[in-house]
């Protein structure tokens, strides 16, 4: 099943990874050292999934979040991976082809063509700055979401030291350069690192997901701050 919305933001964001879907994985663990990886289990271990339980994992990129996800649940869950960029999808796919209770839909976060009260949980790790109406996805989420359900985002945040997000930002500089190096374009992370900036501080998320009707509302950062994890309850 196939859906795409071709508004320009879409049709932007694809174009940056269709630009680094080769070695996405690969510049992660350079550009952050490793700790991706690490903040994803962070993820899925504060998520503590159940078996038998369906996850709709948003943004779902190269499958990893899904691949750690089945994991922890000794793949007696079910998955759905929603992205927009084919290329990605099928990277997923590669990933997973051992695994049959994965299914791919590619469509945007912000209409995705899911009936209402589906999931158990839902996950969008490294994804929602991309987005161009982040509140319409968040509606989405609670939408798709059964009574009882949990979504979590795993998203660059604000630092909480000023001496380290001094360092950060020098740092981020140069990651356009890695990427040149790596992929042999340095526009694809000149944008992500502009995404990364621009992207909203952990207490305006947290407002977003209360009007967007999520309660029992937390977050915590890791590494500082470099990233939070946000937890919202469909009640």
């Amino acid at each position: 099943m196939n859906y795409q919305n071709n508004n320009k933001n879409d049709l932007f964001v694809n174009n940056v990874f269709d630009a680094v879907y080769q070695k996405y994985d690969l510049m992660n663990n350079i550009a952050s050292f490793g700790l991706h990886n690490l903040w994803k289990k962070n993820l899925i271990s504060w998520l503590s999934p159940k078996k038998n339980k369906k996850l709709i994992d948003v943004a779902s990129g190269t499958g990893d979040i899904a691949e750690i996800f089945l994991k922890k649940t000794r793949y007696q869950s079910k998955v759905v991976c929603i992205d927009t960029n084919k290329n990605m999808i099928n990277i997923s796919k590669d990933r997973l082809k051992k695994s049959n209770n994965v299914n791919w839909i590619i469509a945007n976060a912000e209409k995705m063509p899911l009936k209402s009260n589906i999931f158990d949980y839902y996950i969008i790790s490294f994804g929602l700055r991309n987005v161009g109406n982040k509140f319409l996805a968040l509606k989405e989420a609670y939408r798709v979401l059964k009574p009882g359900g949990r979504f979590m985002c795993l998203e660059f945040s604000k630092l909480e030291n000023k001496n380290l997000n001094n360092l950060y930002k020098k740092y981020s500089k140069l990651i356009p350069e890695f990427g040149k190096i790596l992929v042999g374009k340095s526009e694809p992370y000149n944008y992500l690192i502009k995404s990364i900036d621009s992207f909203m501080t952990q207490e305006a998320l947290l407002e977003m997901m209360k009007k967007t009707k999520f309660e029992n509302l937390s977050y915590r950062n890791l590494s500082g701050g470099i990233v939070a994890i946000h937890s919202g309850w469909k009640i």
